[in-house]
Parts: C-alpha cells; sequence; structure tokens
C-alpha cells in the first residue's frame, strides 16, 4: 500500500543517503486524533524497545511534546521509530485508516471503540514486512493483516463502485480498492561503476514512465510505423489552397521520417524499407532493423506508448509554429564548420 503522505521530521530519516526513513517489521500504531501528550505514547515505546521492533505512527498529527520525544528516543535510545500524517480528510480518512487497519491486522485507536493510547495491547498494533517512508509518501509492502478480510473488504468496495451513481464517490472507492489489492514491485539496479549504475537506473525509470503512459492510453506499432501508416489518412485530406496542400505534404514527410531515419541508422535503404511498407495493408506489419526484417511489430514486442507517440508530434507541431510565426531565429553558420573551436563565442559563427 502506498500513501500520499511522508514522514512529519526529516529527524526520522535512517539512510541520509536516499533521505528515506525505512522500518524492517515494524510496529504500526493507527490512530485518528492528534498525538501531543507525552503520557499516551509511553507504553508504546516501552513495548517497542521490549520487542526491539520499529514503530510507524500514523496519526491526524503528532506534534508539540509527543513529537519531541519520538526524535528524541530515536536519537538517544536507538529506537527505529518515525510519524506520518493519516492521509486524506474527514470521512475519507476514516476510510483510509480503516484500509490501513485491516491491511497491517490492527485496530484503528480510536474512542468510538473503545481504545485509548494509554492502554493500548500488542494485538492492536498493525505489522508489516517493511515500511519505506519518504518526504512525500510511505510505502507498507507485505502488511501483516488477514487476507480473507482484506479479500472481503476489496468486495465491498467493488459493490459499493457498482452501486453509487456518483463520479466523485466511484473514484475514491477505485483509488481504495487499488491500495488494497495493488501491490508494489521493487527494482534492485546494480552495476561495475556509479556512472552504470546511473545509466541502468535511468533505463528503468523511462520503462517504468513508458508503461505508465501505455495504461493510460494504450500502444500502437513501434519503430515509428504507426506515425508512417498515419499518412495514408492525409492523402484524401481536402485542401481548400495550395499552401494547404503543402502544409499536408509538410506533415506527411515529418511522419515518415522516423521510420526512415531507424531504418538508416541500422545500415539498411530508408526509402525502400518506407515504399514496401506503404503499399500494404497490414498497419502492424513494420521492418525490425536489430534482424533487418519484416515483422509483426506488435507480435515482436516492439511498441510505442501512444500517449508518448502522440505527445511528440503535438510538441513538434508546437515548436513548428512558433518557428513559422517569429521574426527570427539564432542558428549556427554551417559555413564556419572547418573553423578550429575557439573557448570564446565568435559572433561570426552565428548567422539570422
Amino acid at each position: 500500500m502506498k500513501l500520499a503522505r511522508g514522514y512529519i521530521s526529516p529527524y526520522f530519516i535512517t539512510d541520509q543517503k536516499t533521505q528515506k526513513c525505512e522500518l524492517e517489521n515494524p510496529f504500526i500504531l493507527i490512530h485518528d486524533k492528534k498525538i501531543s501528550d507525552i503520557n499516551s505514547l509511553l507504553k508504546i515505546l516501552e513495548l517497542a524497545v521490549t520487542k526491539k521492533r520499529p514503530l510507524l505512527v500514523v496519526a491526524e498529527d503528532v506534534e508539540s511534546d509527543a513529537l519531541a520525544m519520538l526524535i528524541l528516543n530515536k536519537h538517544h535510545a536507538g529506537l527505529k521509530v518515525c510519524a506520518i500524517k493519516a492521509p486524506g480528510f474527514g470521512d475519507s480518512r476514516k476510510a483510509n485508516l480503516d484500509d490501513l487497519a485491516i491491511l497491517t491486522g490492527g485496530e484503528v485507536i480510536t474512542e468510538d471503540r473503545g481504545f485509548t493510547l494509554d492502554k493500548v495491547q500488542p494485538e492492536l498494533l498493525g505489522t508489516a514486512k517493511k515500511v519505506t517512508v519518504s518526504i512525500d509518501d510511505t510505502i507498507i509492502l507485505h502488511g501483516g493483516g488477514d487476507k480473507k478480510l482484506i479479500e472481503e473488504r476489496c468486495e465491498e468496495l467493488r459493490t459499493a463502485m457498482d452501486k453509487s451513481s456518483a463520479t466523485f464517490d466511484k473514484e475514491k472507492a477505485q483509488e481504495r480498492l487499488s491500495k488494497l489489492s495493488g501491490g508494489v514491485a521493487v527494482f534492485k539496479v546494480g552495476g561495475a561503476s556509479e556512472s552504470e549504475v546511473g545509466e541502468r537506473k535511468d533505463r528503468v525509470t523511462d520503462a517504468l514512465n513508458a508503461t505508465r503512459a501505455a495504461v493510460e492510453e494504450g500502444i500502437v506499432p513501434g519503430g515509428g510505423v504507426a506515425l508512417l501508416y498515419a499518412t495514408k489518412v492525409l492523402e484524401n485530406l481536402e485542401t481548400k489552397n495550395e499552401d494547404e496542400k503543402r502544409g499536408v505534404q509538410i506533415i506527411q514527410n515529418a511522419l515518415k521520417a522516423p521510420t526512415v531515419t531507424i531504418v538508416a541508422n541500422a545500415g539498411f535503404d530508408g526509402s525502400l524499407v518506407q515504399n514496401k511498407l506503404l503499399e500494404q495493408d497490414d498497419h502492424n506489419l513494420g521492418f525490425d532493423a536489430a534482424t533487418g526484417t519484416y515483422v509483426d511489430m506488435v507480435k515482436a514486442g516492439i511498441i510505442d506508448p501512444l500517449k508518448v507517440v502522440r505527445t511528440a508530434l503535438v510538441d513538434a507541431a508546437s515548436v513548428s509554429l512558433l518557428l513559422t510565426t517569429m521574426e527570427a531565429a539564432v542558428v549556427e553558420n554551417p559555413n564556419n564548420k572547418n573553423k578550429s573551436p575557439s573557448p570564446v563565442a565568435d559572433m561570426d559563427d552565428l548567422d539570422y
């Protein structure tokens, strides 16, 4: 489960490099009110110290002396502890806390149910295999809740979504369902050097962003063929004058460029491949530059997120529009490419 709340104080950080607080097999205290009194946390802290287990406090807020005592215990008593604010507001916060309690196998400590902080028993606290808290969010892995109870709560949320006619209520129920039923994946990226690790990490980040984009809007055949086949739609587009016709041709040429460039960079004839693809009607067929063969791009796993392709096209059109309406642009003079490099820019190297 991922909660959109980070640590209340940076003094809870356990890893200075990542600026995160990591708790292994912690107790999880879930409270629906603000905590400011020291005495209300004494028994819970004693329990955590006795059992030699970290403690995560989830409450409306932790402030004043109570917050100071948690920080003091971390730095002087060696207790791994962290406090976060409960996610949501009003009824939404109450529902989120109930979900968290079911996921972790604990109870929401609230006077409405006859529970008080100074009389908390171990069985009222939730547990999890690992909790990672950053400045912005909290990730709870492998909560200790009963799987049957978790599934029952998920079924309740599905029923609520079906019965609700309000879009807002449906979205909130869907969000809660996703947190309860969804999983969390942890990627461990390694390498022989720091630069290699950074490069691999960037690749993983790009892959994650592409996956999210694909989930949002779907996928299209990759290798630029989606844009290439889009040129067919423009062939029968009616234009009012020669200027509009020329504009359509410019867009068609731009849409063909990705496929031609990819093929040419692989050492093949881009124009030849382009013409062969446009002659047939299978819009999934494309050219695998790695093997030099024509394949079904989707079946071969050569795909692009639709959102990425669409956004690139819109951004390119926006930049082109800007260039056509501006009065002047500063560019490099191609006639000066053979000149020796100079640390000081020469105004003669620029042109308008």
